[in-house]
């Protein structure tokens, strides 16, 4: 019995362990994601406005 109770307390923690992986893997996507949508802008984009100082 002991062995069962042990087998399923593992199963358990698995089970755990793969959900809270998949919720992070979740997160990253979405954090990726949002950053996609909201650009600040281009970089280079005003460079040519100003001279250069040497």
């Amino acid at each position: 019995m002991f062995e069962y109770e042990m087998a399923h307390a593992r199963h358990t923690d698995l089970i755990r362990e793969a959900a809270e992986f998949r919720r992070a893997r979740e997160a990253r996507k979405a954090h990726r994601s949002s950053r996609d949508k909201d650009p600040e802008g281009p970089v280079r984009g005003s460079r040519s406005r100003f001279a250069r100082a040497a």
